[in-house]
């Protein structure tokens, strides 16, 4: 592809960008992100019917066939507009190339084209009450009964799962094996009245998060994701998957949008010529440049082919240290206001929501602690830690909510 395409097709993105990219405005509350679900599904819904969704996936799966280069166009003029494809982070980012790399052709073609488009929700089921760091001590089991699945057990903390026509879940498919083999990936069907699901109430008003209860849910035997007893594979693919999608976000270049929204800030509040302000701005400001850069890297090595390493988990917890740098920081600027604000002051309501989601951060998609581990591990290869469970099967281990 010439330099000439690749200006076109900027050109092209920019044009789609300025007539649609536009900010979602909340009309009341949305505790259950149904507005924000709701704009994000139109704008993906665009996208699709402009040739723009999917951008790198087959046009037989309901993509768009273009190259990385091309992607990454897009992505550096999406970093100009505001996100509207936010509600769609798991199931773009996670659900979607889970789907492209281990689903058959069949389910490829059926459900791709719909998830590309924005018509279906998906979300991901990993942890359980007795399951979250050490996800391969889940409970949840799935038993072959003839040309179906029949799965029982508990899922919790899943995003959007009220919103997701779709998910993919892992459970156990045989508790004889150690506990990382013994695991498979499927996909389940969310609307199935064996599936239960129950909001959590969040601290901060909201309850996009979920627990989920399956009771003898039966799918079919080809709703089986890659290979049987390999869900540790898939599991390690979607959460290097997901580390990407939450450390690089879906535009690319330099982005510093938490430094930008606190310098307007702080010139609303005239404390932007003081010192120790200034100094604490330029410190996030740093920090959102150096995560940029490791995520340009990363997207690097996706587009020479490499898939998502555990180098992901440096964008993953690089972003959790700026959430806890700018929840420390507001409350030193904005002051007691933050949380003591007067009703109509919506500048100040938006604000006080920051810290209490600032430690949602630092555990979704894996906790700080075990981010450090596996860059600690697999990045810098420093020794690991003694596992007192290693090949013992999993039928003879009290893990989580096993009592007896």
């Amino acid at each position: 592809m010439t330099d000439t395409d690749l200006d076109a097709f900027r050109t092209r993105c920019r044009e789609f960008l300025e007539e649609h990219a536009s900010p979602l405005q909340l009309d009341g509350p949305d505790p259950r992100d149904d507005q924000t679900v709701a704009h994000s599904q139109a704008f993906l819904k665009k996208l699709a019917d402009a040739g723009l969704g999917g951008l790198t996936y087959a046009t037989e799966y309901g993509g768009a066939g273009l190259t990385k280069a091309e992607e990454r166009v897009w992505r550096e003029e999406y970093a100009h507009f505001p996100d509207c494809s936010g509600a769609f982070t798991i199931s773009h980012g996670m659900c979607l190339p889970m789907m492209n790399e281990f689903g058959s052709e069949e389910l490829k073609k059926q459900y791709m084209p719909r998830m590309i488009s924005g018509e279906d929700m998906w979300c991901q089921m990993f942890s359980e009450p007795g399951a979250g760091s050490d996800v391969a001590s889940l409970q949840t089991k799935a038993v072959k009964d003839g040309d179906q699945w029949i799965i029982n057990g508990q899922k919790v903390w899943t995003t959007l799962a009220h919103h997701s026509n779709y998910g993919l879940i892992v459970a156990r498919t045989d508790p004889e094996l150690v506990k990382h083999a013994g695991l498979s990936m499927f996909m389940i069907d969310m609307r199935d009245p064996a599936v239960e699901i129950r909001p959590i109430h969040q601290i901060d008003g909201g309850m996009h998060f979920n627990e989920i209860f399956f009771t003898d849910l039966a799918i079919p035997a080809d709703w089986l994701l890659g290979e049987y007893n390999a869900g540790w594979k898939q599991a390690t693919a979607m959460l290097m998957y997901e580390r990407v999608a939450i450390g690089t976000g879906s535009k690319s270049g330099i982005t510093t949008p938490m430094f930008n929204r606190i310098k307007r800030e702080a010139a609303r509040l005239g404390t932007i010529q003081d010192p120790i302000v200034r100094d604490k701005m330029m410190q996030i400001y740093s920090q959102e440049v150096t995560k940029s850069l490791v995520s340009m890297r990363t997207r690097a090595e996706m587009k020479a082919g490499k898939a998502p390493g555990p180098g992901g988990s440096l964008g993953k917890l690089h972003g959790s240290n700026i959430g806890w740098m700018t929840r420390e920081f507001l409350h030193e600027m904005v002051g007691p206001q933050i949380m003591a604000y007067e009703q109509g002051d919506e500048s100040a309501e938006e604000w006080s929501k920051y810290p209490l989601r600032a430690f949602m951060g630092s555990i979704a998609g894996g906790t700080d602690e075990i981010q450090r581990n596996i860059i600690g591990d697999r990045v810098l290869g420093l020794p690991r830690d003694v596992a007192v469970d290693k090949g013992v099967p999993f039928n003879q281990l009290k893990v989580g909510t096993v009592s007896e």
